[in-house]
Order: C-alpha cells, then structure tokens, then sequence
C-alpha cells in the first residue's frame, strides 16, 4: 500500500475528549471515528489490527479443538425469557420491537441462542463433547461509556460455549479455554494474568478473568509478583491431554492474582511482601462454568449411554476483540505514538522515502516494496511528497515495528536503514539485507 493512495486522517493535536492514550492514540492515527456515544466506525488502519486480532483469536480457537459459527447481532425475546434473563439483565440490554409488535434484544452474550441452536441438533452422547464460537459484534447499553473501545457500547468480542456430558468433561473444556487464551495473548505480545472473578450475570461456579496491567485499568488487582513472568512460550500442547491441560492450568492459577471483587486480605497477607504488589488492569476475556444453568432451562438434554436423558453441562468463553486493541495500546506505546508488536501491527514494515521524485530512491524504494510482498509481508510504502521529519512523524504515531528509510545518500554507499521503532535502534545494511531481515523477524509470528 502506498501511503499516497490509503485513507490515513492523522491529527496532529490531542483530542480534547479523549481521556486515555489508548483513545488518544487511536483518534490521532486515524483508526476510528466516534459516530455516537460508545459506537465508532473503524477506518482502514484500525479495521487491519481489528482483523490481525481477529484471525488469532480464531487460529488458536481452531487449534484447540473449538468450531466456529456466525450467530446474528438480533435475538428474541422469548430466548431469554426461557432461561429467566430478559428481566434480571437490566438496562445495559437494547430492548426493541419489529414491526410486528415482536419483542427483540440486541445480543449483550449469546448463552440462550447457542443453547437452542445445541437443543435443536443434538440429542446423544456420542455428539460431545462439543465447542462452538463466533466473533460476532454485541451491543451492551453501558450508562457511561468512555474510554474510547475499552468500554464502547458496541464491541466485537469471540464468544464460545462447550457442551460436556460430566462436571469433568465441562472442567476441562474450561481448562482448555483457559490454555488456549493464554497463548492467544502471547501470540499478540499481551501478558494477560488469570484472574479469580465473579461471574456477574452470566452465572456460573468457576470463573476466571484475563486482566493486562495497566495503569489507566478499572480493575484493582492484587497479585504476586513472579505471576507476569509466567509464560507459555512455544511448549507444544496437546489439548485432548487432560493431565497436560490441568497442569498448564495450576501452573498460571497457583499464585496469588486476583480481581478486587475477590480479593482476600488474609490470603494476599501470607505471600512474602516483597512479592505483593497492588495495581490496575484492563479486562480483556474471561472463562466462565456454570453447569447445567442454561440447559436445565432452557431443556438443552442429550441421552447417555443407559438411556437416561440428562441436561449437558456447559460453559461460556469470551475474548473482547475490539477491547484487546485498546489494551494492547496501552501497553505498548511511547511520547510519540503506538508501539504495535509484530504478532498484530496493521502492517509490517514502513518504507519512507527520503527524496520523493529522485530517480534512483524512487527506483530503490519500489524494488524494496516488490521484494517484501513477494515475501509474503505487508508493507507501507509512504511515497508523499512530504519533508522526511512529517513522514517520520506518522511512522512513529502509527507504531509499525519496524521502518525501512532509503534516501540518495545511503544508496550512493549501497545502504539503506533499518529501525527497529520499541528500541530505536538504526542499522545500516543493503537493501536485499534489510528485506531478508524482515522477513526473518515475522516468520516467528506465522
């Protein structure tokens, strides 16, 4: 893409409504636009990491066994009267009519709809287990939305719902998600800490919530310090391995971290104080297992191998995609803009040119471009004829990973340069070095 032909609205100054950096930084680059209180159009830049996310999120969901689907934004009424929700949910549910006078929500979670849908096509045991998900946008009527995408009133979220046959089945669909989730967020550069929650009203026995540490974060949390430094890694995982999937499971959920709703003094108390630390996080999925809540409601039975008819048992798993964008903002930035890691920057490599029209770093800048896509990657290629700091500028509110700057000076010497834009860090090298080393980079990230 050539920054010349791409729709980019950068502002120069800060947005007088926007009370975080993630919201700051999203409004100046171009990502979104505010259409209504908590509502916004996603322009180019933002639908690309939007769609990275997304394609994660669903890669790591099909790795782990999980069957996507598409279930719609509009849902009755009745669905919800069924399991006893429509009354208990409150405001934050858009209750409208058609125009035959029939009583529809706009989707805040989707548990009654996955269960009719389970209800109307299974009826045996030898149908589970079973997981099916979507990414779907949901609309939650939040009284004060703010914060930009961190707490809008429409959001694209993954939301997934297993369906077991035992409590034990169920647990471990419950440890696979949790599995599963932790290495979505390492695949994205996030340290995303299990959290003991509350279930709220989605309901439920077990619950954990996936909180990234943040300054500018609603939650307190109390946690011990060595819990961010757990990581999955590139382990293989087995995720049909139970004993392996628990495992994982104790090993991210045994030291102390949790939510203020579920904060124990007492127990807090007992981990060494040096290790005690206090802070704020951002919310970006939680797991929850509420049995039998929806099914026994909502008549979701499947026969079990003796010809008994028992309600499944169930759980419900969701990832805010659109909220992951916000948070990973948050983490990842500087004074001068974004900082996106690898795993999801909107593309991989900025050339900019230093000397729009010169002949030879017209020439040089095109040929860097071919080579990167012809490797696969993603390059924007800024060929404005702006001056080099304006285009550095965008470079860096932008936060690509990686910059590749070519002018007549460095090509007179046959280098170009190669900064790496977390450190800052300039190296020089030919070109075709520079377009190996790229490619090297993100092959990790594939």
């Amino acid at each position: 893409m050539r920054l010349s032909r791409y729709f980019l609205p950068v502002l120069k100054e800060n947005p007088a409504e926007a009370q975080i950096v993630s919201h700051r930084l999203m409004l100046r680059a171009g990502m979104i636009k505010q259409q209504a209180a908590g509502i916004y159009s996603w322009l180019p830049l933002g639908f690309k990491v939007l769609k990275r996310i997304e394609q994660i999120v669903h890669e790591e969901q099909i790795r782990a066994g999980h069957i996507p689907l598409l279930m719609p934004t509009l849902q009755p009424a009745d669905l919800w009267r069924e399991s006893g929700r429509y009354d208990d949910y409150g405001q934050e549910m858009l209750r409208i009519k058609d125009r035959h006078e029939r009583e529809m929500l706009y989707g805040p979670t989707n548990e009654e709809m996955i269960t009719d849908i389970f209800r109307a096509h299974v009826s045996s045991y030898k149908d589970l287990p079973l997981t099916l998900y979507h990414i779907q946008w949901k609309f939650r009527d939040e009284v004060r939305p703010r914060f930009g995408v961190m707490r809008g009133r429409e959001f694209y979220m993954k939301d997934g719902y297993n369906f077991d046959l035992t409590r034990e089945d169920a647990l471990h669909a419950y440890n696979r998600h949790m599995v599963s989730y932790l290495r979505t967020y390492e695949r994205m550069g996030l340290t995303a800490i299990p959290m003991r929650a509350a279930s709220g009203p989605i309901g439920g026995d077990n619950t954990h919530e996936f909180l990234v540490l943040a300054q500018t974060g609603e939650s307190e949390v109390f946690y011990d310090a060595q819990v961010p430094d757990l990581k999955l890694g590139d382990r293989a995982v087995d995720y049909d391995d139970r004993d392996q999937v628990a495992a994982i499971c104790q090993e991210f959920t045994t030291l102390y971290a949790r939510t203020d709703e579920t904060h124990d003094e007492a127990v807090f108390n007992q981990i060494p104080e040096a290790r005690r630390c206090v802070g704020r996080g951002i919310e970006v999925g939680q797991i929850f297992y509420f049995g039998t809540k929806y099914s026994e409601a909502m008549g979701a039975t499947v026969v079990t191998p003796d010809g008994t008819r028992v309600p499944v048992e169930m759980g419900s798993h969701g990832i805010g995609v659109s909220r992951l964008l916000g948070a990973l903002i948050e983490a990842n930035h500087d004074e001068r803009g974004i900082i996106w890691p690898e795993g999801v920057t909107p593309f991989h490599v900025g050339i900019v040119n230093l000397k729009q029209g010169d002949t030879a770093t017209d020439a040089a800048c095109a040929g860097i471009y071919k080579a990167l896509v012809a490797k696969g990657l993603d390059p924007l290629y800024d060929d404005r004829d702006e001056r080099a700091g304006a285009k550095f500028a965008t470079m860096d509110l932008i936060g690509l990973p990686w910059r590749i700057t070519v002018g007549p000076r460095g090509l007179a010497g046959g280098v170009v340069e190669l900064t790496s834009r977390r450190t800052g860090e300039s190296e020089e090298m030919s070109a075709e070095a520079a377009v190996d080393r790229i490619a090297q980079i993100y092959a990790a990230h594939r």
